[in-house]
Order: C-alpha cells, then structure tokens, then sequence
C-alpha cells in the first residue's frame, strides 16, 4: 500500500513554506518547544526512533499525533528534498490536512 500522492507533495509545500522539521534533532527540538503539530515517521524508521518520537510527542502533557507513514526515506527524501527517517510538520492547516489525508489511506482495506 501507498501513501496518498497528495500527502507526499503536501510535505514539500510544507517544507518550502518553512513549515517542515526534518531529522531527528530537528524534529525533537520541535517537538521540544511545542511547534510541532505532527510527527510522520517513514516505514523504515527503526522501533527506537518510533518509541523515542511517540515517548516525546506524549511527554508533559503534549499530544501531538505520531503517525508512520507507508513511504520510505527515500519517498519522503525525494518529496522534501531531505532524506529523512523523521519530520514534524510545525503548521496547524498543513497538520489538518495530512491527517485528513491519513485517515482516508488508514479506511481503504482490501479483501
């Protein structure tokens, strides 16, 4: 299964907006002082980056919604211009708009 072709050119609008952490210090550090307002993690990222981006998002008091996405670092390097196992999206319309597009590659199943 892939991600939604949108949700991929919506992460390079979001980064050539300035919008977009990539890397682990960058995104910590996001998520750190409260800009993030999603973490997307590519399907290669390691179990302890996840656990480590999820144990951060849920720290203090923060929800910010972790999700991993389907693309590789190669996919999401190739939208953004950066290879990345990691990004917070730091823009609240963006945020919206790539959950909503989550949501509906999450309901697609197949029989």
């Amino acid at each position: 299964m892939n991600d939604n072709p949108k949700l991929l050119s919506l992460l390079g609008m979001c980064r050539r907006a300035g919008k977009l952490s990539c890397g682990h210090d960058a995104a910590v550090g996001s998520v750190r002082s409260k800009s993030a307002k999603l973490c997307l993690l590519s399907s290669d990222a390691s179990q302890r980056l996840i656990k480590e981006i999820e144990r951060e998002a849920g720290f203090e008091g923060r929800k910010i919604p972790v999700r991993v996405l389907y693309s590789g670092m190669e996919e999401i390097g190739r939208a953004t211009g950066l290879k990345s196992a990691v990004v917070t999206v730091n823009d609240e319309g963006f945020a919206k708009t790539m959950l909503g597009l989550l949501a509906i590659t999450e309901e697609v199943t197949y029989d």
